[in-house]
Order: structure tokens, then sequence, then C-alpha cells
């Protein structure tokens, strides 16, 4: 599924998907997760990983 595809799904914009995607986000909001995991049909535990500093 392209970001395209995914942005016109959640109704959220592609720039916001393309920044979480690079690893650029310093925030999420959760309707933005919960749709998120929604659409991807996951949990957000399969979304993101913790790294040592």
């Amino acid at each position: 599924m392209t970001l395209a595809e995914l942005s016109r799904r959640m109704d959220v914009s592609v720039v916001n998907l393309s920044v979480l995607k690079n690893n650029r986000g310093r925030a999420i909001r959760f309707t933005t997760l919960t749709r998120l995991c929604e659409e991807l049909q996951c949990s957000p535990g399969d979304l993101f990983e913790l790294q040592p500093k």
C-alpha cells in the first residue's frame, strides 16, 4: 500500500505519514495511532521499538 492510499484511508496527510515512516516524528496522537493500527491490522507494539540511548 502506498502512503497516498494509506493517507486517503486514514484521512491523515501524506506529509504526516511520511514523517512517521522516516523516523522524524517526535510524537503521535492516539487517534492517529489507532487509525494506523486499524488500517494496517496491527497493534502499536508492531510499529514501534525502543532504542537504547
